[in-house]
């Protein structure tokens, strides 16, 4: 049921998206906001973010947040520094820029890594994490979601329990070096939302991972409302 209802979200985004299409390929990355919330992206986004089952739920959440129109480019621009910075900064991380938020990845072998059934911040992943905090206190009017993923080795309920345990950790040592816990929401999935192949050592490593969605908070959105208003 839940993989039909993802291909009518899929059908239904693209048809709705489709008269935009050339304007999304050519456009930056804060054009692509515009772009996206003047074709629905606010509702589609919502329904996505309630209904995917195959590892896009960080993207549901930032399509599910936008704001479109001039106010979503001012958000977009905004994103675009915040990304740029992130790249520069954190170079194993795998950061995406989607409508009007950040997509960012960490698996085994990009920043942030967990030993074998382990859930502890060891030193390597305390490099990457101190470098994205500052870059979060840089960009104080944004909310942050953290997701911890496995892959399908072990049991649903073992993998459940230490995808929770990883994505708790990354958010308790963001808060415990100033980012304010009001802006994070944590949520674990365990090996449900794969992203690889599980049946190849590359994949399941791929999927051993965090993501973090990073989309604008309410001041940030009223912020560009009123710098585009007209009046």
């Amino acid at each position: 049921m839940k993989r039909t209802i993802n291909k009518i979200v899929a059908i239904f985004f693209a048809a709705s998206v489709l008269v935009s299409c050339d304007a999304i390929q050519n456009a930056n990355n804060k054009q692509k906001g515009a772009v996206i919330g003047s074709a629905g992206g606010a509702a589609i986004g919502g329904v996505i973010g309630n209904n995917t089952g195959d590892g896009n739920t960080a993207l549901g959440a930032i399509i599910g947040g936008v704001v479109g129109g001039a106010a979503g480019a001012y958000i977009g621009n905004r994103m675009d520094k915040q990304a740029k910075q992130i790249e520069t900064e954190v170079p194993g991380a795998e950061v995406e820029r989607v409508g009007e938020g950040i997509n960012v990845t960490f698996d085994e072998n990009s920043g942030v890594y967990f030993a074998t059934e382990k859930y502890n911040i060891n030193a390597k992943s305390e490099e990457t994490l101190n470098k994205l905090a500052g870059i979060f206190k840089e960009y104080p009017d944004t909310n942050i979601l953290v997701e911890g993923h496995t892959d399908n080795t072990g049991s649903d309920s073992y993998n459940l329990t230490l995808s929770k345990n990883r994505a708790q950790a990354v958010t308790n040592y963001l808060t415990d070096h100033g980012i304010a816990a009001s802006r994070f929401d944590t949520k674990w999935y365990g090996e449900a939302q794969p992203k690889y192949d599980n049946s190849t050592a590359e994949g399941r490593s791929k999927n051993r991972r965090v993501e973090i969605a990073i989309v604008a908070n309410e001041d940030l959105k009223q912020e560009a409302e009123n710098q585009t208003s007209d009046n």
